[in-house]
């Protein structure tokens, strides 16, 4: 597994602009940048896009943190990791009865790191109703670990991977983050999708968290043979402008084939266009993080 991490760094390095060292150069660790991961609708590469661009980060020296928010916990087996019996979960961090440090594991991946979910988030939002600042769980969880100091649990990154609907699960996320980056698949109800998802981010920023934006919309399952892939693309980069980032990920059987082995593309065939492209995602990620903090 290192030595495919180490081809992707080859890879990344030789690509231009040059994504190396996103650091600030100060002695300090700045607190970490957290963005969901989000599409209320499902299928669209949501969970596909966390684990390979939590992987891309990574593989350039970036420490990352993938949160599993999603019952299915397909972030989760995505990267190897396997649920065993009386695993402490994102579950039981939303609960208060463990901390985000209780349960991240390493995923095997250097400076990869991942807190696992459950089937038990079926009936958090349930157990949360009564709960104090039960939409601020996960943003008291993330800032609790951020103020231990721990070099180990120190993040660049948060990555948060939501549930494919606008409930509880996915507010917290949303209240938690600095901003949200949207997968978009290239077919005609994921515009409508995507509406509601702005308006959703909207609501979100207006009564609960103000620092809210949309990082970026990124277009998946694009087949440059379909004019529909190519039509919703155009309406897309119509309406958003530079919001669209320019990489699109195309449709790639090795991007289908990669979760069952437990890997993400990056690792699986690091060669294959889908790899590519997440890798040329994570540059322009990384490139647009800059801008932000330059301004």
């Amino acid at each position: 597994m290192r030595a495919s991490v180490t081809r992707v760094v080859s890879f990344l390095k030789s690509m231009r602009p040059p994504v190396s060292d996103l650091s600030s150069g100060s002695a300090t660790a700045p607190a970490p940048r957290i963005l969901a991961v989000a599409n209320q609708k499902g299928g669209v590469g949501k969970t596909t896009t966390a684990i390979n661009l939590g992987t891309a980060l990574a593989a350039v020296g970036e420490r990352v943190l993938i949160v599993d928010l999603d019952p299915q916990g397909n972030a989760s087996t995505g990267l190897g990791i396997q649920r065993r019996p009386h695993q402490k979960s994102t579950y039981h961090v939303l609960l208060g009865t463990a901390g985000l440090k209780d349960v991240i594991v390493e995923s095997g991946i250097p400076r990869l790191h991942c807190a696992p979910s459950t089937m038990d988030l079926l009936g958090a939002e349930l157990e949360l109703a009564d709960i104090d600042r039960k939409t601020y769980r996960l943003a008291d969880a993330i800032t609790a670990l951020c103020h231990r100091g721990d070099p180990n649990r120190s993040y660049s990154y948060i990555l948060v991977d939501c549930p494919p609907s606008l409930n509880l699960l996915t507010i917290n996320s949303l209240s938690a983050a600095d901003a949200v980056l949207v997968p978009l698949q290239c077919e005609f109800f994921a515009l409508e999708g995507l509406s509601q998802l702005i308006k959703t981010v909207e609501r979100v920023k207006t009564s609960l968290n103000p620092k809210l934006s949309i990082q970026g919309v990124v277009l998946t399952m694009f087949d440059k043979r379909n004019n529909l892939s190519e039509q919703v693309a155009e309406d897309v980069r119509s309406v958003l402008g530079d919001k669209v980032y320019q990489t699109v990920i195309p449709r790639n059987v090795r991007i289908s084939e990669a979760p069952s082995h437990g890997k993400p593309v990056l690792l699986y065939d690091n060669g294959c266009v889908g790899s590519q492209a997440y890798i040329r995602l994570a540059s322009e990620i990384i490139r647009r993080e800059r801008e932000l903090r330059a301004a």
